[in-house]
């Protein structure tokens, strides 16, 4: 797979350099690609967002009003490019290449939100302005609030989801709004407002704001599934299931009991494994059976893999496995997990453990040796 960085490539470069040459007479396209250019390939996603923005930044007006006008003019004529399934070019800035214009807009804006905002506003339509945003949010907190205050209704669905990953406290990549962090009280209305949003990509945003917040308040979190899961639709359900993922990882108790998952009294569970020795690039295999007292019980079985870390310790890592029933008092199952290369994970020899949870409730351990 293409490294994500190759989004803003030189050809990306280049075409950007034809748009503002084309709205912006005074513009120095050769200059711009000298400066957009130089070092580009060495630099992660990020950092080539910021430097095409620094190149930028270097030639187009200086003054803010004048500067809008230049990134109105060098937009995409859609206000939702990935409905027509446009592609970037000659028409106009969409797409990863309208992040160093979102930079570039805080950048030169944050002193004048007043200004700037309705300019993230537009831009959004075609690259979200999700990171810009914060900024605004972090250093004009009420004002900030009160303009996200009338985009919760705004016709574009990318105006509605700009209130609510703009606003999350832990956005991966974007700087963390610690005043959300330590009290999220008012943000909370506006995923009260969006929860039902008829769009899909913007409910999944409120579940993952929700799932920031649960890191730090997890009981607020899962009081707001409980009051949002009564009489809830299926698009509603699958958001709150969403975001309480990381709680229901957890076996955090009052979030599994919103969602039906009890303790369940007396339950006892036989682990056996099939494969007590591991190779590198094989299968653990597992099974388990559960009893519990008579009568049906809604179970989540999931399980861990107490890791090898390189300092010799283990950490544990949660997967998911079932969404169930005891039917009777009793489950049987089975389970392979594949201990192979990926990305996330460096492997190391030595004794790792395996461990059962039902409803969040550790009920069986067992310990298995990976040979490298």
């Amino acid at each position: 797979m293409e490294p994500f960085k190759e989004f803003l490539n030189a050809d990306v470069v280049r075409q950007l350099g034809q748009i503002f040459a084309r709205v912006y007479t005074e513009f120095d396209e050769e200059s711009f690609l000298d400066n957009a250019l130089e070092g580009l390939g060495e630099l992660e996603l990020k950092e080539r967002a910021r430097h095409i923005m620094d190149a930028l930044d270097r030639l187009l007006p200086q003054e803010l009003s004048a500067l809008g006008d230049v990134v109105l003019a060098s937009l995409h004529p859609s206000e939702d490019p990935s409905t027509d399934k446009a592609e970037f070019g000659p028409e106009g800035v969409m797409g990863f290449a309208a992040w160093a214009v979102t930079d570039l807009v805080t950048h030169r804006g944050i002193e004048k939100p007043e200004h700037a905002l309705p300019l993230l506003k537009e831009v959004t339509k075609r690259f979200s302005a999700e990171f810009a945003i914060r900024p605004f949010l972090d250093q004009h907190t009420d004002q900030t609030l009160k303009v996200l205050e009338g985009w919760v209704t705004d016709n574009n669905r990318h105006v509605r989801r700009l209130v609510s990953e703009g606003t999350r406290p832990r956005l991966p990549w974007g700087m963390r709004l610690n005043k959300f962090v330590t009290d999220p009280s008012r943000i909370l209305p506006f995923l009260e407002a969006l929860k039902d949003d008829g769009e899909e990509y913007v409910r999944r945003s409120v579940a993952n704001n929700l799932n920031d917040i649960a890191k730090d308040h997890p009981d607020l979190v899962a009081d707001i599934a409980t009051s949002w899961l009564k009489d809830a639709g299926r698009d509603r359900q699958r958001m709150v299931k969403h975001a309480c993922r990381t709680l229901i990882k957890q076996g955090h108790e009052r979030t599994l009991a919103a969602f039906g998952y009890k303790p369940v009294a007396g339950i006892g569970c036989v682990l056996a494994l099939k494969t007590p020795v591991v190779n590198y690039g094989e299968m653990l295999v597992f099974e388990t059976e559960f009893k519990a007292p008579n009568g049906n019980h809604n179970v989540m079985v999931d399980y861990a893999i107490h890791f090898v870390k390189a300092n010799g310790r283990t950490a544990p890592k949660v997967f998911k496995w079932k969404d169930t029933s005891l039917s009777g008092g009793k489950l049987a199952a089975i389970r392979k997990h594949a201990i192979k290369p990926i990305t996330t994970r460096t492997y190391y020899a030595g004794t790792h453990e395996l461990e059962i949870f039902v409803n969040g409730i550790s009920v069986a351990k067992a310990p298995f040796e990976l040979v490298i």
